[in-house]
């Protein structure tokens, strides 16, 4: 009987909480909801870049890798000093490649944590009004 009557209560709850956010959204008028939306789409869209711009400097990462590897074996092979010296050159322009991807996708993360603080505000703010 307790089971029934807390299951019951439980369902209303749930129900009076849909209702009250589906009312909550019909307040916001069409224009607001379409400026909230695209908001959103700009936001995906960021982390969609974000991701990507990890992958790529992940691949990098792993390259540069294979390069130091590759210079190790030259180094016990006995290459010659102007190969080694290219290979060094290659190395330090991929590691400033890879710092500069690092940064440019922490400025995007820092973009996009301000963006959705806005996108919140301004849903938050819609809603009220």
């Amino acid at each position: 009987m307790k089971r029934n009557i807390f299951q019951i209560a439980l369902l209303a709850m749930s129900l009076l909480t849909l209702l009250g956010t589906a009312s909550a959204q019909r307040r916001i008028d069409k224009w607001e909801r379409r400026e909230l939306r695209a908001d959103r789409h700009e936001v995906r869209a960021d982390t969609k870049d974000i991701r990507s711009d990890r992958r790529d400097i992940n691949k990098d990462v792993v390259e540069r890798r294979g390069d130091v590897r590759e210079l190790r074996q030259d180094r016990r092979d006995g290459a010659s000093q102007a190969e080694l010296r290219a290979d060094r050159q290659e190395i330090k322009a991929d590691t400033g490649d890879i710092r500069s991807d690092h940064r440019d996708v922490n400025k995007d993360l820092r973009d996009r944590r301000g963006d959705v603080r806005d996108f919140r505000q301004d849903r938050r703010d819609a809603r009220r009004n």
